[in-house]
């Protein structure tokens, strides 16, 4: 009820009536005595002592959640829910790739990838139990191991090259479209337009600022122009064209972070284990 905000979505989500839902509220009420929800025409907002239940009963949720796993964890082949999350574009490129042939060693691991460039999701509450972060994590309850390094190169489409020519120095950039990261939000690495000063002899006007690596990828990808991006998103398309090769673009560290708790935890292990090979075996990914 707390997260659904209604009786009716409640009801869905739980597969019963939004009366039936509507009835255990009221009798939980009445054995406690309290008002548990304020009664609003758009929804249902917790009270002051119902935010105070909810978070024992969330509180106890997690506890026997983290109970569960760790009796899992007993078994000889790891098995269960396992929650990873990274940005959309290192998920939906790099990650998603490779999570075939984990599933075919490890199939009683049930994976779920939570994808979000918004916001990182808190794992010390087990929102997740596993993350690919790319700055170094700096809470004491969080184990850290590095996977890749990643390099961006500059990149544009065969048709863009075609109409508007090949850059063959960094110079040559001024009369060039280019693509670059949106300046109001915060970036996934530092001199993250650095494209916008390579070899500049005046001030560069970007014909496109986007706040996603992978907008960035799709822009360059219809022709719009040229712009930073690393290997495992060049190589999802052959009509990409690395422009001036020799020069080499900053480099962001990926990191495996996952809670002090899951530290003994197989299904954590293995895929730890499973994601760093994959990392040494990949031979774009700079260790």
């Amino acid at each position: 009820m707390a997260e659904s905000g209604s009786f009716t979505r409640a009801g869905r989500r739980l597969n019963l009536s939004q009366s039936a839902v509507s009835r255990q509220i009221s009798a939980l009420e009445e054995s406690l005595k309290i008002s548990l929800f304020h009664r609003h025409a758009r929804g249902l907002v917790l009270t002051e002592q119902g935010e105070e239940l909810y978070a024992v009963v969330q509180d106890v949720a997690d506890r026997l959640s983290l109970a569960l796993a760790r009796i899992n964890e007993s078994r000889e082949q790891p098995e269960g829910p396992l929650k990873i999350t990274t940005t959309v574009t290192f998920g939906s490129a790099w990650l998603t790739a490779r999570l075939n042939q984990f599933h075919l060693k490890y199939p009683e691991i049930s994976v779920s990838l939570i994808l979000t460039d918004t916001a990182d999701l808190d794992l010390s509450s087990r929102q997740a139990d596993m993350a690919i972060r790319f700055q170094p994590q700096t809470q004491p309850n969080l184990v850290q191991r590095r996977l890749m390094k990643i390099r961006y190169h500059l990149f544009a489409s065969k048709d863009y090259l075609k109409r508007h020519g090949v850059p063959l120095q960094p110079e040559d950039l001024d009369r060039h479209e280019l693509i670059v990261y949106g300046e109001d939000v915060p970036q996934p690495m530092k001199n993250m337009n650095w494209i916008l000063d390579l070899g500049a002899r005046h001030k560069r006007k970007p014909a496109l600022r986007v706040n996603s690596v992978y907008g960035i990828y799709r822009a360059v990808r219809s022709g719009l122009g040229i712009a930073a991006l690393p290997y495992y998103l060049s190589d999802e398309s052959p009509e990409l064209v690395e422009v001036l090769p020799e020069v080499e673009g900053p480099t962001s560290e990926a990191y495996i972070v996952y809670p002090e708790e899951l530290r003994h935890s197989k299904r954590i292990a293995v895929l730890r284990d499973f994601l760093i090979q994959q990392a040494e075996e990949d031979p774009r990914a700079l260790r």
